[in-house]
């Protein structure tokens, strides 16, 4: 499952855990310091603010080329850009720099820290397990002509699956960013399949937006999407030469979020 469902609204499971680990770490924090009048909510909630602005740095600086041509999109997170690792230990620094000044705080502030990374950390952990587990469907869809294709016959080499709707304005803005890299990355494959949408209707977006790409794939009843668990547009998959899930990306994708993504994808796929 890539999303959980509050209504209308589908959060990102990496969100989720994000935010029920601060939420555990917060109530831990609370009944920990309780006896001394002691309650880190409000420290703990500034160390995932500067674990995230380093996480977003440190993807900025890894990946500054891809930001030269558009430099408002550094402040433009909703390309989930985050390097994990340089944000945890800069919020670990000042969690111990804040309790070596304030004693009282020390115990409270070090048990909820310890707690919500090991919570974000095992459940990252579980999310990375069941995804390497997950293989390519095996579904039947359609091309732009009409004529049945099986999800399953396009593997053999790294393959991206992106799920969208001509009506989905992040899909709409994501779409020239991935036309790029489907004609520069010839050694992967890129599969668009549209959700829920006619060819004329598909046809006539192209023709507007003035794109061409290869590997159109219709999908009438939103099957794919139901199938890997995610209702948000768009949704991209990662899939290694040999049909198994590497790597999953909800919402937009800037030219930065997708190197990394193919970057990972290179990484895990067989030699």
């Amino acid at each position: 499952m890539l999303t959980l469902n509050v209504g209308s609204l589908a959060l990102a499971m990496p969100h989720v855990l994000l935010l029920g680990s601060l939420l555990l770490a917060t109530v831990v924090g609370w009944w920990v310091g309780r006896r001394h009048g002691c309650n880190p909510e409000r420290q703990l909630f500034h160390l995932l603010l500067v674990g995230l602005l380093v996480a977003r740095l440190a993807f900025v600086v890894r990946y500054f080329e891809h930001f030269q041509g558009e430099p408002w999109r550094v402040i433009d997170i909703r390309d989930g850009g985050f390097i994990a690792w340089p944000g945890l230990l800069a919020a670990l620094a000042l969690g111990a720099w804040q309790g070596w000044r304030d004693r009282g705080l020390r115990k409270p502030l070090g048990i909820a820290l310890a707690t919500g990374v090991l919570a974000w950390g095992s459940g990252s952990y579980v999310l990375h397990s069941l995804e390497q587990g997950t293989r390519l469907p095996e579904l039947a869809l359609r091309d732009a002509e009409g004529r049945p294709v099986a999800l399953e016959d396009y593997a053999g080499q790294p393959l991206v699956v992106n799920l969208w709707a001509t009506w989905c304005p992040p899909c709409r803005r994501e779409m020239p960013v991935l036309a790029e890299a489907q004609a520069r990355e010839q050694d992967t494959l890129f599969l668009f399949v549209n959700q829920g949408e006619g060819s004329g209707e598909i046809e006539r977006f192209f023709a507007a937006q003035g794109l061409a790409l290869d590997n159109v794939l219709l999908d009438s009843g939103g099957r794919l999407g139901q199938h890997v668990g995610s209702t948000a547009l768009p949704t991209t998959l990662f899939y290694d030469a040999e049909g198994r899930q590497v790597g999953s990306h909800l919402g937009e994708l800037s030219r930065a979020s997708l190197a990394r993504a193919l970057e990972v994808l290179k990484e895990e796929s067989p030699q």
